[in-house]
């Protein structure tokens, strides 16, 4: 019965470091979800050493795409758009991994029951979990890995 992050989680994973140019990482993205066959949604970010320094999402990405003060212009249906995702796309040229990544990453250790994940993972909206040991990363843990897993228990 696999109920701790160690049981559940994959080692094998896609890293970034903070140094990678935003439009180079998109296309880690691409290549890394050709490669799995499914979507790859977020990857971590590793320093020189391998620890562990932040997560980039597809959401960090489009938030940095997203016009910046949108609140202040209104509704986007009252900004001219025409060109507007090919300049932000462009501008990722200059921009780091490091300058957009979620640099707070919630980690938990191998020993963590998966129900204790599942909280987490509801109560901070995150699909993805890395699992940590003495400071260097070990695995991760997906939401749809941990819904499978419980899934499976109720075939039992």
């Amino acid at each position: 019965m696999k109920i701790t992050a160690g049981d559940i989680m994959i080692t094998d994973f896609h890293t970034l470091t903070p140094q990678t140019p935003v439009n180079q990482a998109v296309k880690l993205f691409k290549q890394a979800s050709e490669k799995e066959g499914r979507r790859v949604e977020g990857m971590t970010v590793l320093d020189e050493e391998g620890q562990l320094v932040g997560m980039l999402s597809m959401y960090d990405i489009l938030l940095f795409m997203r016009p910046k003060h949108i609140h202040i212009w209104g509704m986007m249906d009252d900004i001219d758009l025409l060109g507007i995702v090919d300049t932000a796309c462009k501008k990722t040229k200059t921009v780091l991994v490091g300058d957009i990544m979620t640099p707070e990453v919630i980690t938990v250790s191998p020993q963590t029951h998966i129900l204790t994940i599942l909280d987490i993972m509801i109560k901070k909206h995150v699909r993805r979990m890395p699992v940590t040991e003495a400071g260097k990363i070990k695995g991760i843990v997906y939401l749809s890995d941990l819904f499978y897993n419980i899934l499976d228990r109720f075939a039992d």
